[in-house]
């Protein structure tokens, strides 16, 4: 009986043990990275809401850049320039002291293309995620007129002074997220704004001894109808770039798909 009784305590003591080293080993995250993440047009910080959430609880650190004349920014999109985006996001880079991991999606794509080729020793890594990737001399207009299978362009409506841009009510989630559940949908419904359009014909200058010598990593968005995947591929192929993940999503797969997106980008830190 007393042999039968310790058996039995050592194999409780067993599981025990090795319940706790699976728990920490899924815990882990050996050192902390920080995550600098840029939304894209139309779109404001909140659609990073639930990534964050992720990323925090892994032990990392993050910053969400809200861009000027998005979300609460009341910045007049007269003085508004692919540079002044790029500028802002430069700046909360400067305030971590290690290299980031730096997060854009679709026009966050241009941003942080051009934060590469302004501040290379700064970024251990640039994920794309659905995003535009421009070569030197070219401009979000520049790809997006290459696409023909985007469903975009026939939804817009430019201001009268042109220097905005709406997206049709009836298209919006349709276009942005169309796989979301009806409450992600109405969030994006209640988060719009406008989009200012000068920067979409700004051109990036880029040099391979900058923004040349920034490891890349792609994350394409596979049901995606505002950059189609053919685009993403041409892009991906244009920057030689070799590592690429998926998501089987539409164009906003950290609202659709949330958690996916953070084990994608926790897979990334340890590249």
């Amino acid at each position: 009986m007393t042999k039968t009784i310790f058996l039995l305590m050592a194999a409780a003591f067993a599981m025990s043990a090795f319940a706790y080293c699976k728990k920490n080993e899924d815990n882990a995250i050996g050192t902390p990275r920080t995550y600098v993440l840029v939304h894209g047009a139309w779109q404001a910080p909140y659609v990073w809401d639930a990534v964050r959430t992720d990323l925090l609880n892994k032990g990392h650190k993050v910053i969400v850049v809200e861009l000027p004349g998005h979300g609460s920014d009341k910045t007049p999109p007269q003085t508004l320039s692919l540079d002044v985006y790029r500028d802002k996001v430069t700046e909360a880079v400067a305030t971590v002291n290690e290299k980031v991991i730096l997060v854009g999606h679709s026009m966050g794509g241009m941003v942080i293309t051009a934060v590469a080729e302004k501040i290379p020793s700064k970024i251990s890594q640039l994920v794309y995620i659905g995003a535009f990737l421009p070569a030197s001399g070219q401009a979000l207009a520049d790809l997006a007129s290459t696409d023909p299978d985007s469903k975009l362009r026939a939804s817009l409506i430019s201001s009268s002074d042109q220097l905005t841009l709406d997206v049709k009510a009836d298209s919006l989630t349709w276009l942005f997220i169309n796989d979301g559940t009806p409450a992600v949908k109405q969030q994006v419904i209640d988060n719009y704004r406008a989009e200012p359009a000068i920067p979409f014909s700004n051109k990036v200058t880029l040099t391979d001894v900058a923004f040349g010598s920034v490891k890349k990593v792609y994350i394409k968005t596979l049901q995606d109808i505002v950059i189609s995947p053919a685009l993403q591929d041409n892009m991906i192929a244009a920057a030689h770039i070799t590592t690429v993940l998926t998501v089987n999503t539409s164009h906003s797969p950290f609202l659709s798909q949330p958690h996916e997106v953070s084990k994608l980008l926790l897979s990334i830190a340890k590249l």
